[in-house]
């Protein structure tokens, strides 16, 4: 017996197997580096073909102080999916610096969203930092490259009113709601 079509049949086997494992990406993960189908090294002139399926807005945001660029990704039904801020602004070639996350299909593997509370951070992720901002307390994850805002609204003591008091997790309640969602790859 020739040993050709066992090696050959060993072959297709492992090819099979290999497939077998393969998973389908998911085009709505947030994980470290990664959200769907861009990654830190996705360019802003790549994001017609990353959503090709989707509708892409290029907008110019002018606030009378500065200038800047945004792309807006909406979806077939025309919900807003994310918006897109770039590294270097005006610069086709520029990978993506921000991401706001609109839609909640968006997820981390622990189930973060938009829709997501303080207690289901305070469950899944270390909290690097807090910032006091005049309206909300910015909660940095770097493990997942994100920036949650939370209105201050939600904030207990004298924190709420002054910026200068920094915001302790123990001042956050549980059942407060995400404001913002962002990936910052700044």
């Amino acid at each position: 017996m020739s040993q050709k079509p066992i090696l050959a049949g060993c072959l297709f086997i492992l090819l099979i197997i290999s497939c077998a494992k393969e998973k389908e990406e998911n085009p709505f993960l947030i994980s470290e580096g990664k959200i769907g189908y861009l990654n830190t090294k996705t360019q802003l002139k790549d994001i017609d073909s990353v959503f090709k399926e989707d509708s892409i807005v290029r907008n110019l945001v002018d606030n009378g102080f500065s200038r800047r660029n945004e792309v807006l990704i909406y979806d077939k039904e025309g919900n807003i999916l994310l918006i897109l801020d770039p590294a270097k602004e005006f610069d086709s070639t520029s990978t993506i610096g921000n991401i706001q996350i609109k839609d909640k299909r968006y997820k981390t593997s622990e189930g973060l969203t938009v829709e997501s509370t303080f207690k289901d951070i305070t469950t899944h992720y270390r909290i690097s930092r807090i910032e006091n901002t005049l309206r909300t307390a910015v909660i940095f994850l770097d493990e997942i490259d994100s920036y949650i805002t939370i209105d201050k609204e939600y904030i207990k003591g004298d924190a709420r009113y002054n910026t200068d008091i920094p915001i302790e997790p123990s001042q956050i309640p549980d059942d407060a709601k995400i404001k913002h969602f962002w990936i910052g790859w700044k």
